[in-house]
């Protein structure tokens, strides 16, 4: 599922809660909830990539390693 559409689906689901409590906020503010929801899922993912790309840098780094010093 695409970030977009996950967050959204997440604020929809948010909102209904509001609403089922007796409460509602002004849409703008849902918008500012999916673009919070996208910048959540943005920076987990590049970590994740940033550990990922670490692994493969030091993968590398001993595979080299091991090239050079190949009978």
């Amino acid at each position: 599922m695409h970030k977009t559409k996950h967050a959204q689906k997440i604020t929809k689901r948010f909102e209904e809660l509001v609403s089922q409590a007796g409460h509602k906020l002004p849409k703008e503010h849902y918008d500012e909830l999916v673009l919070l929801i996208e910048a959540g899922i943005d920076t987990a993912l590049l970590e994740r990539l940033e550990k990922m790309a670490d692994k493969l840098q030091s993968l590398a780094h001993s595979v080299r390693n091991d090239a050079e010093f190949y009978d």
